[in-house]
């Protein structure tokens, strides 16, 4: 989707996509995961999902690109456009002659691919690291494994492990050389922007959080985030303006619909939703008073009798809703039915 919009001053905007930002105009200072930057003049900004960035100033007016999932990622330099480590991921706009065609394309949408494509490949030309090839990929990898890591707690000998597997690269000294921090001042940044977003966006109690974030005592995230911001969990809630709208029930029917059929594990849809499996399915029970696993079986069971009605046979049910055998969807549905495909679909055909 391709959007221009007049942002409202000083009020976040917090990415459901992994998004493209060019401003066209405006004044002041914009805050991307709460720093602030006065240097954004002729960058296009990469944001990934979660992210959120504020304009400071008045009479902003942007371009705003939500990229489609499906487009993302299909190789593995795409990631410096939404993983960059220290500073937003950007590109510089004048030095691209080929943003300047598709975003000024009237027919923009047919070019999500080539934009990414084009972006990365300035990205690189750049070279911000001042680093080689294969060492961007390390750096990357490290990246990632933060990311999917941030709610553990891992000690020095626990990312050496991690980061063994990389011949003739000392992936540690690596990421203090060509980033600036080490692995352990980087995670800890991690953590704590993680924790800072779920104090700002989400109404979860200060407790939840910290063990969300892999704290054993809520009292010493208290303190650890007190020391790097100034401000208790809740004195920082407080000062945040965003609206505090619980999109929660409805990101995760949207995500039962789109993947019920092909993913039956509560885990997926933890994952997805940014939770433990614990809160996510404690959320659930609060809210819908049954369990995750519950919702699943009663999507799959609602798109089973509507393809039965339909005419298909139960073989292609079976497979269709992610099944690996039709006797195994047969003896799910009876059992949540109390009536076997067939019968329910000749009864349903009367």
């Amino acid at each position: 989707m391709v959007e221009k919009l007049t942002p409202t001053h000083n009020v976040a905007m917090l990415m459901e996509r992994h998004s493209l930002i060019q401003i066209m105009q405006g004044v002041g200072g914009i805050e991307v995961d709460f720093q602030v930057y006065h240097d954004w003049a002729d960058k296009l900004l990469f944001l990934e999902k979660g992210q959120y960035i504020k304009f400071l100033g008045d009479d902003f007016q942007i371009r705003k690109i939500e990229f489609p999932d499906d487009i993302l990622f299909h190789n593995s330099d795409v990631r410096v456009l939404f993983k960059h480590l220290i500073q937003l991921g950007y590109i510089h706009f004048p030095d691209c002659v080929d943003c300047e065609r598709y975003l000024n394309s009237t027919v923009f949408s047919a070019h999500f691919p080539q934009i990414i494509d084009i972006s990365t490949q300035q990205w690189f030309w750049q070279n911000p690291f001042k680093a080689k090839p294969e060492e961007y990929h390390i750096i990357f990898d490290v990246k990632d494994l933060i990311d999917t890591n941030f709610r553990n707690t891992l000690s020095a000998s626990d990312w050496s492990d991690l980061l063994n597997s990389y011949p003739g690269f000392d992936a540690l000294a690596l990421m203090k050389n060509k980033v600036g921090l080490s692995v352990s001042k980087m995670f800890k940044k991690k953590k704590l922007l993680e924790g800072k977003k779920e104090i700002a966006f989400t109404d979860k109690q200060v407790q939840e959080v910290a063990y969300d974030l892999g704290f054993d005592d809520p009292a010493y995230f208290n303190r650890s985030f007190k020391a790097e911001t100034g401000q208790s969990p809740t004195d920082f809630r407080a000062g945040f303006n965003f609206p505090r709208t619980d999109h929660f029930l409805r990101d995760l029917y949207a995500l039962l619909e789109e993947h019920h059929q092909a993913q039956h594990q509560i885990a997926f849809y933890a994952e997805q939703m940014h939770l433990s499996v614990k809160t996510l399915s404690r959320k659930v029970q609060k809210n819908l008073q049954i369990s995750l696993g519950q919702l699943i079986r009663q999507r799959l069971i609602t798109s089973a009798k509507g393809l039965l009605t339909q005419g298909e046979t139960v073989k292609s049910v079976a497979y269709q809703l992610g099944f690996e055998e039709p006797h195994h969807f047969s003896a799910f549905f009876k059992l949540m039915v109390g009536d076997t495909p067939t019968s329910y679909k000749e009864k349903m055909s009367k």
